[in-house]
């Protein structure tokens, strides 16, 4: 999370690339509520694509399953 007066300057894209660039993983997961797609937007323009959707728990929120390859 970025501090609302940091927000629309690119930090929290360069602090996501700083914490990837570190990892050898050749796939990253995240998991976005469902009901905002605003944020699903943001993910796909850092290079992430829906997979699905998952309720982890049959009394929580469904989520995104969105998927990218970082050192691709």
């Amino acid at each position: 999370m970025v501090r609302p007066q940091w927000r629309r300057q690119g930090i929290s894209e360069r602090l996501h690339e700083a914490l990837l660039k570190e990892r050898g993983e050749d796939l990253a997961v995240l998991l976005v509520d469902v009901t905002h797609p605003k944020v699903q937007g943001l993910y796909a323009t850092w290079g992430y694509e829906k997979a699905g959707e998952q309720q982890p728990f049959a009394d929580s929120s469904v989520y995104a399953v969105m998927v990218t390859r970082p050192h691709a």
